[in-house]
């Protein structure tokens, strides 16, 4: 699968570099001053075809072409090496987020560390405004699985703060989808983490 996405990434550099070779020729051909009309007939025809809109439109196609079937592989690869009888996926998302700033994200799974993750400015504001994050993608096998969630970030007067859940899940034949939120409790003016299940 890899070899096939590498081939297609071969492709799209290929069409990068047929058009860079015609530019060059086209500006190798130029004549100078006092040559003959043949080389300027000769610059003439190598513009013409570097102009012909058709042949733009072919590279462009190809490359549409060459993206679409890169999005194929990888939806293809992503469903062999994680078939839902066995996929879990741990989303993180964000509500409100003013008693907390994440800063980053360690997740264990059955007592194991599969991911850990730090957080740029641009990621938190992309939270902040609603997105949804994509945290980790894992293989588990059917029946019930323990998982831990440690956050650190800075909490009120930008003082460092840990916080951590943990909670269990039932893995199914069907793909499990778990959603870490971090929510403000207003009452305790502070955050508070909370496992999700999504049907």
């Amino acid at each position: 699968m890899k070899a096939l996405q590498i081939n297609m990434k071969w492709v799209l550099n290929f069409c990068y570099a047929a058009t860079a070779f015609m530019s060059a020729n086209a500006l190798a051909l130029q004549p100078a001053d006092g040559e003959n009309t043949d080389q300027e007939e000769a610059v003439e025809q190598v513009e013409e075809v570097i102009d012909d809109t058709s042949v733009a439109e072919s590279l462009e196609d190809l490359k549409k072409k060459v993206l679409s079937v890169n999005r194929e592989l990888f939806i293809l690869e992503e469903d062999l090496l994680f078939p839902a009888s066995t996929q879990t996926a741990f989303f993180v998302s964000l509500d409100v987020g003013y008693f907390f700033k994440l800063d980053s994200v360690k997740l264990k799974v059955d007592g194991e560390v599969v991911t850990q993750y730090l957080y740029t400015d641009r990621e938190l504001d992309a939270l902040r405004r609603g997105a949804v994050q994509r945290l980790h993608l894992e293989n588990v096998t059917t029946g019930e699985h323990d998982v831990v969630v440690l956050m650190i970030g800075y909490g009120p007067e930008n003082r460092e703060y840990k916080i951590a859940v943990e909670g269990k899940f039932e893995k199914d034949t069907e793909a499990k989808l778990l959603e870490i939120q971090i929510r403000d409790d207003s009452n305790k003016q502070q955050p508070k983490l909370v496992i999700k299940e999504w049907n």
